[in-house]
């Protein structure tokens, strides 16, 4: 039998929302502003500047060494977070991510180290990743134990919310940057982005200690205690949920291709815009976004998450084609209107209700673990879809066609996951996780 999950104090979903957007926010500042300088900066700087198709290719790939990590991240991370709580994982990933990312910017380049430079850079990314493999996943877990039953898809859309808005903040930071001189730019002006990231160990410090622990894993440690092998656990009764998580967040690929692929061709000699007008274009989709995600989450709570997740899923594959097409023919306007649809008014639709409807797969005492293992997977392969797609776009990096044909490609199993999840947004909090939820219900009903 199921026992209530008490309500939170007063305020305090409210104020675990506020902590992840702006921790989301601090921290995915941090893990994008890389994706930006790798698309415009670091071929130049960390790689052989005589092959730029090559040292494209290579800075791409660095962008995706942090998916490899999250996956490792998210064994350790998930692992500690359904033992220790949800809070002292926020914390660590936070700080540790601030760190990592001052680091890069103080790194040597190729010039004065040689083939350490990329070495260096490449363990910092991997720094990177192991903090983001933790911290979504502990934030969304936080806001959809504190939520409401009937407002978890709400509540837990600020984390998402937090994430484009720190996108949005390293996008604004990187225009004035990339509109210096070159020679400004590649000496010391890609590094100022990165050194202002330590601020975000201060300030996630602040913002997250004092942060009350969740009332359903409190109750869990309470009344049956912590699961000592949380992955044993999830193996056992939640590998199917497991497999849906990772071939949803597969979806994720459309925000890897759009923020860092997509800038690479469009700023490259065959298409010709400038860094600036691209970095915009990047800046007014998240804007949008910001206002998108918590309008779909709110939907979700209404009419459900499988619906919502699958026209976000299934009109990014539709959209991508379109963006990519407009980037082809050299249009800014078009490029412009075409990218705020795509990004943050479609996409928004997958990406914000995906954290409750995966959270909602699982049940308290492995939560954390089921989503940051299943979705750091999923985004371990988005991460490297822009190194796919740099190959796949071939030698002159312009096969745009085919990258969108990849793109839709890697949204069909989000749909198929989708189609077979439960609908959950109508149970209570307490029941989530169980195997047959209706049932559940109906054997409490019997035995009160």
């Amino acid at each position: 039998m199921s026992v209530p999950t008490p309500a939170a104090p007063p305020g305090q979903p409210k104020k675990a929302a506020t902590a992840a957007w702006i921790g989301s926010a601090l921290e995915y500042y941090d893990f994008f502003i890389y994706g930006s300088a790798a698309a415009l900066i670091f071929p130049e700087v960390f790689f052989d500047e005589s092959d730029p198709a090559t040292a494209t290719l290579l800075s791409l790939a660095t962008f995706g060494v942090a998916y490899a990590a999250r996956p490792i991240g998210a064994l350790f991370l998930g692992h500690y977070g359904d033992r220790v709580g949800r809070k002292k994982i926020m914390v660590f990933t936070l700080i540790l991510m601030g760190l990592s990312t001052f680091l890069i910017g103080c790194l040597p380049t190729r010039d004065q180290v040689g083939t350490l430079a990329p070495v260096l850079l490449a363990l910092c990314r991997v720094l990177q990743g192991i903090s983001a493999a933790g911290e979504q996943a502990s934030a969304n877990s936080m806001t959809l134990e504190h939520a409401p039953p009937n407002r978890r898809g709400f509540f837990t859309s600020f984390t998402l919310s937090g994430t484009q808005g720190g996108q949005l903040l390293a996008t604004l930071v990187f225009i004035p940057i990339a509109a210096l001189p070159e020679e400004q730019l590649l000496s010391w002006g890609w590094r100022v982005p990165f050194w202002m990231s330590i601020a975000v160990a201060v300030v996630g410090y602040v913002i997250r200690r004092k942060l009350d622990e969740t009332p359903a894993f409190e109750q869990q440690a309470a009344s049956e205690g912590v699961v000592k092998l949380p992955l044993a656990v999830l193996m056992r009764e939640h590998w199917a949920d497991v497999l849906r998580v990772i071939a949803g967040a597969l979806v994720a690929s459309v925000s890897t291709i759009f923020t860092v692929w997509a800038l690479s061709y469009a700023t490259s000699d065959s298409v010709g815009m400038s860094r600036s007008s691209m970095l915009w274009v990047g800046a007014l989709a998240n804007l949008v976004a910001l206002a998108a995600i918590p309008l779909w989450a709110t939907l979700s709570d209404r009419i459900g998450r499988r619906p919502v997740f699958l026209a976000g899923a299934a009109g990014s594959a539709v959209m991508m084609f379109l963006y990519l097409w407009s980037i082809s023919t050299g249009s800014y306007p078009l490029t412009l209107l075409l990218g705020i649809v795509t990004f943050g008014v479609v996409y928004s639709a997958a990406n914000g209700v995906w954290p409750s409807f995966y959270g909602e797969m699982f049940s308290t005492r492995v939560r954390l673990s089921g989503m940051a293992i299943g979705t750091q997977i999923g985004f371990a392969v988005a991460g490297f879809a822009v190194t796919f797609a740099a190959q796949i776009a071939g030698p002159n990096g312009d096969n745009w066609s085919a990258v969108a044909l990849f793109t839709a490609a890697l949204c069909v199993p989000p749909v198929i996951a989708a189609l077979t999840a439960r609908e959950t947004h109508k149970v209570p909090t307490e029941q989530l996780g169980e195997r047959t939820p209706k049932e559940a219900a109906q054997r409490e009903t019997v035995t009160a």
